[in-house]
């Protein structure tokens, strides 16, 4: 499973790009939000996700992380294929579909073509509540300098804990306990209490 790509850009349309890494070319499909945010810089950076059917293998590119955390949410939805959710990723923005499957907004993700309002309905009901339990700054970058607590935090979400209940205990511990703690300690304390 591929990460990240990041090479030479040597060629950009709406619908996907070329990079050339370490001399091999990969042909990566991306939404029209990656494509805006591509820059006419040589170099960049794509987030990857892999999809892999008896007859093809196929590379999908995003601009962050936390877009390709959004198009993973939605091809986990039955009848929400790869290409659909580049679809809905290339007509509204992430931050927009995100907002509008957490106020339960049916309109405006059924505006989306091949969208109809079952899929809209499904996609809402399916969705709502993971992405209200990620919180508003999943599709922000991660920073890179990260903390002990902001890794450990990261962790127990990935887990499956809530975000609030994981930052209060976090919080909690490293408030009652002076000196550095490592992010395994304060993981395992976590564990213990959520």
């Amino acid at each position: 499973m591929y990460d990240y790509i990041g090479g030479k850009l040597v060629f950009k349309s709406p619908s996907h790009v070329v990079i050339d890494a370490g001399g091999i070319g990969y042909h990566i499909n991306i939404s029209l939000n990656t494509y805006s945010r591509l820059g006419a810089d040589e170099n960049c950076r794509l987030y990857i996700w892999q999809h892999v059917k008896e007859d093809a293998l196929t590379l999908y590119g995003f601009a962050d992380d936390g877009e390709r955390r959004l198009f993973m949410h939605l091809i986990s939805i039955s009848g929400i294929g790869p290409n659909t959710g580049r679809m809905m990723l290339s007509s509204i923005t992430p931050a927009e579909i995100q907002a509008a499957i957490v106020s339960g907004n049916v309109s405006l993700i059924q505006r989306i073509k091949g969208i109809g309002p079952k899929s809209a309905q499904r996609i809402i009901l399916e969705l709502q509540d993971k992405l209200r339990k990620e919180g508003p700054d999943t599709l922000t970058v991660v920073p890179i300098n990260k903390t002990a607590k902001d890794e450990a935090l990261t962790a127990l979400v990935m887990l499956g804990f809530a975000k609030n209940a994981a930052e209060k205990v976090l919080e909690q511990h490293l408030n009652n306990n002076s000196g550095d703690l490592t992010v395994e300690q304060l993981i395992k304390f976590a564990l213990k209490t959520l």
